[in-house]
């Protein structure tokens, strides 16, 4: 029997989970994956906008006609957005120099206010995007700030929707979840109800080579000051609040370079196509699995669509001129993007 919703929000969860069958080649163990693309803007981070703009509703943070102010690498700018728009709110977003094109575009089709920050500053600097925007919030009359850093309606909202719905789908038979952690509202949520469900499941984060969460994990201080990488919307280099590293059990170093390079593997062996950070989270549960001796299932979260990266990680000139390809493995690995005129001369037509 169909269902109409009431709206596009009604739509947001329930993503499903499937079954990866050639990557990675030759584990004993199983792996899982949850495509967060599902969701109606693209991303896992249309669960929390709905929990930040109704929770600032409820506090009375936000008023009828008034702003949401945030900074973004992108997606939760997006699930704002379009949760916005159903509610007649405006959106001013902050955004690193680093994020894709096609996130720009799609905040600025909302309707949205974009403005575009350097990534290279450190938190301390005032051009810092989260500073930016705290800025441009302390300054607009009716505004609210959602931010999504510190801001526990993000990770509760994962830990009493997306973590039940995760146990109900794999009929509470997992081993290790794995997932990023950008605001950290994810794999702390998550976390924390599989915790409660069985202590025994481990909870695993993947983390970017540059980021500080790995060292704090492990060594409660930053070891290797923070450094730049290129893909988006995972890592820190300050301690969100809804970073739980209690709930934690391992960390995982990812490059950008493995991340890269899984994505496009992702969409050519099981018709995946997903962003960077998605496909760093599997690198980093292939690399855990390895020194696992006995079967065990994984589930990773993949957190968004590859249709916001066409012009990075899908561009062979982009990925040649960002070192992560050579001309003669795009020639051999790659399918080229030509002129059909110029094949048809290749096969005699």
């Amino acid at each position: 029997m169909s269902k109409i919703y009431n709206s596009i929000i009604e739509t947001i969860g329930n993503t499903p989970i499937i079954k990866l069958n050639s990557i990675p080649e030759k584990s004993i163990h199983e792996f899982y994956v949850k495509l967060e693309y599902f969701n109606p803007g693209g991303s896992v981070k249309d669960r929390i906008a709905v929990a930040l703009i109704e929770g600032a509703e409820k506090r009375g943070d936000l008023k009828p006609g008034g702003t949401i102010v945030e900074a973004t690498s992108g997606n939760t700018g997006l699930g704002l957005a379009f949760v916005a728009a159903s509610k007649g709110y405006k959106c001013i977003f902050v955004m690193p120099d680093k994020i894709s094109e096609e996130k720009r575009a799609i905040l600025a089709a909302f309707g949205a206010k974009v403005l575009i920050t350097p990534t290279a500053v450190a938190p301390t600097d005032p051009r810092y995007y989260v500073n930016v925007a705290k800025n441009i919030a302390d300054n607009t009359k009716n505004c609210f700030y959602a931010n999504q850093y510190h801001n526990i309606d993000n990770r509760e909202r994962h830990y009493k929707t997306t973590g039940p719905e995760i146990w109900q789908q794999m009929d509470g038979k997992l081993d290790i979840f794995v997932a990023g952690a950008g605001t950290g509202g994810t794999i702390s949520g998550v976390g924390r109800f599989l915790k409660e469900k069985n202590p025994n499941i481990k909870i695993v984060c993947a983390d970017p080579v540059g980021s500080i969460l790995y060292d704090l994990f492990y060594h409660k201080k930053i070891v290797d000051p923070p450094a730049g990488y290129k893909v988006e919307g995972v890592g820190e280099d300050f301690l969100p609040e809804n970073v739980e590293l209690q709930y934690m059990d391992d960390f995982v170093k990812v490059t950008d370079k493995e991340s890269f390079l899984m994505t496009r593997e992702l969409i050519q062996k099981e018709s995946l196509c997903v962003g960077p950070s998605s496909a760093m989270s599997l690198v980093g549960a292939i690399k855990y699995s390895e020194k696992i001796k006995e079967k065990k299932k994984f589930l990773v979260v993949l957190p968004d669509s590859g249709k916001a990266y066409l012009s990075k990680v899908y561009s062979n000139k982009w990925m040649i001129d960002n070192g992560f390809l050579t001309e003669k493995e795009v020639g051999q690995v790659f399918n080229k993007v030509d002129d059909y005129q110029n094949y048809y001369k290749e096969i005699g037509i």
